[in-house]
């Protein structure tokens, strides 16, 4: 019987919007371990943009920080959590309500929750006020 592979690798990243790129390149070419297909990747490089870009804005507020990537391989299944010790979100369950934002200039459409979730197959949100948010995504990949 063959023991499933198990992978992780940690990144840390200043929250500066253009570090958002180096995020989804550096977690693509670790998921190509698993030879994915092009959809898979844009899947998951589209999930990782939308989780830094909430970590950078709200979050942080386009201030200073650091945000911390986790991901994980385990067989077939690629883990991915981002985190941030910044603002925290007062109702996960409301912020994660299609169309949702707490933005104020009208320039974001509060869709990021809903492309996670429409591009990986599972998302979870934990957050505390002050503290930070967590989220994590999995994905199976070739199944």
């Amino acid at each position: 019987m063959e023991k499933e592979r198990r992978e992780e690798m940690k990144l840390e990243i200043e929250s500066l919007s253009e570090n958002e790129e180096f995020a989804r390149v550096v977690i693509a070419v670790f998921l190509s371990r698993l030879d994915p297909t092009l959809e898979e990747i844009d899947d998951v490089k589209t999930a990782v943009s939308e989780a830094v870009t909430n970590a950078v804005i709200h979050g942080y507020q386009n201030g200073p920080g650091t945000i911390y990537i986790k991901a994980g391989i385990e067989g077939r299944l690629f883990t991915i959590e981002i985190q941030d010790t910044g603002a925290g979100i007062p109702d996960v369950g409301k912020a994660m309500e299609p169309m949702y934002t707490s933005d104020t200039t009208g320039e974001r459409s509060g869709m990021g929750f809903s492309f996670m979730e429409a591009f990986m197959d599972e998302v979870e949100v934990t957050s505390a006020l002050g503290k930070g948010t967590t989220v994590t995504m999995k994905k199976r990949i070739g199944e």
